[in-house]
């Protein structure tokens, strides 16, 4: 009898022991930043109905097109193992009736996801991926808070030398103008484009604008740019992420040809890299964006929505080189409530210098009334709450209010995070 020696597909991979903690670290960490900023964990099914990726993820997508692993079931249902996490985050929010829920629905995940693609470093046909999804509000706040969490996530794995690649792609409103300028555009480049882009020209020319074929690279240097074409609202919109991002510290560049490679995405999109040659060449850690049509698409109410997501075998390979201390996850007892739009801005910077200070604090920016922020402050159990407004922001000052006893006490915002930690120690 011939002996047989079964080995794992290609593609696929075992997690060892000895590599255990580099995935248990990342999950440890994006829960943590979670935690912080009051999201909860989702875990939606491996196997989906294969229609929900083609209709969200676009059929002109190589995941869709050539990447899916679809099959019949006997009952001759066609589905997928899932290729990325948010269609069934999205589908879940509208089966489950979250669009009921307070709004917006902060939530997380982490999991399997498989795609067919051929092996290579640090790139499965099943990869682990995780994720943070936004429902219900089209802040810019939002954007802004998902790109830093997703910064935090990397910088707390010790990733140094970050760089945030950001652009808009418009929306409905002003997308089509654009892609008719650059068809235009690549239209009198077509022979010099690579076969899957000269396919790519009649389906859809904006994923040409991601292929990183070098002819192609140099084609789109002078390709026409969507930041020229963007309407008053789409403008508007990316202007105050942006305002966000330099209140809180971000390092970030734009990049106007960046489109990402999925169809859901409107306005805000993004991309984090380590900013060195190596950190180029392997690729995106974490990127993501605004989705703002992709509830209707999939047959709910117009939902705004925004998400980031990261792939944790990518990750884990740079970190066998680090050696991390385990996190550790702590009840918040401070909450922040803001008011107005100026205190809004400043606010993403205030949370981060606590995070930094390993205090946790609860928050609602998507909330514009005090006593609605006071009443969440209520229920979380919350001991103090600093009432940044308008005022506190012009002045650099912030008021702390003891839950207890209603006492209020106005410090100066530089002091805040100290002020903070002699109240909460006197707790202990």
């Amino acid at each position: 009898m011939k002996k047989i020696k079964f080995q794992s597909l290609p593609g696929m991979h075992d997690i060892l022991p000895e590599d255990q903690k580099h995935f248990q670290r990342i999950c440890k960490t994006v829960e943590g930043v979670a935690n912080f900023y009051s999201f909860q964990k989702i875990e939606t099914p491996i196997l989906e109905s294969a229609d929900l990726f083609c209709k969200s993820t676009g059929l002109d997508t190589d995941i869709v097109e050539k990447q899916m692993y679809t099959f019949r079931t006997k009952g001759g249902d066609y589905v997928a193992l899932r290729p990325e996490l948010t269609p069934s985050v999205v589908r879940s929010y509208i089966e489950n009736g979250m669009q009921s829920l307070p709004q917006p629905v902060k939530l997380w995940y982490e999991g399997p996801c498989f795609r067919y693609e051929r092996p290579q470093a640090g790139r499965y046909r099943q990869f682990h991926q995780f994720g943070f999804e936004v429902l219900g509000d089209k802040s810019p706040a939002i954007d802004s808070q998902i790109i830093q969490m997703s910064y935090d996530v990397l910088k707390e794995l010790h990733f140094k030398n970050l760089i945030i690649e950001i652009n808009s792609i418009g929306d409905s409103e002003c997308r089509p103008y654009f892609k008719k300028n650059l068809s235009n555009y690549l239209r009198s480049r077509r022979s010099s484009l690579c076969s899957n882009c000269q396919r790519r020209l009649k389906q859809n020319p904006l994923r040409i604008l991601d292929c990183k074929e070098e002819k192609c690279q140099q084609i789109k240097t002078d390709a026409p740019q969507i930041m020229d074409h963007l309407c008053e609202n789409c403008h508007d919109h990316f202007k105050q992420v942006l305002e966000f991002l330099d209140e809180a510290e971000m390092p970030y560049k734009l990049n106007p040809y960046l489109v990402r490679g999925l169809d859901y995405y409107t306005k805000t999109v993004f991309e984090i890299f380590e900013n060195t040659p190596q950190g180029k060449e392997q690729g995106a850690l974490i990127g993501g964006g605004r989705y703002d049509n992709l509830v209707k698409i999939l047959g709910g109410r117009d939902t705004p929505g925004c998400g980031a997501a990261g792939g944790a075998e990518r990750i884990a390979n740079i970190l066998k080189t680090k050696e991390l201390k385990p996190l550790k996850v702590k009840e918040a007892k401070v909450f922040l409530a803001q008011l107005g739009n100026l205190a809004k801005k400043k606010s993403l910077k205030v949370l981060e210098e606590f995070r930094r200070s390993k205090i946790i604090v609860a928050e609602s920016l998507s909330k514009d009334s005090l006593k609605a922020q006071l009443r969440t402050a209520n229920k979380l159990g919350i001991k103090y709450v600093l009432i940044f407004g308008q005022k506190e922001a012009l002045d650099g000052e912030i008021v702390v209010r003891d839950m207890e006893s209603g006492s209020q006490e106005t410090f100066e915002l530089k002091n805040i995070v100290a002020e903070i930690k002699k109240k909460l120690k006197k707790l202990k």
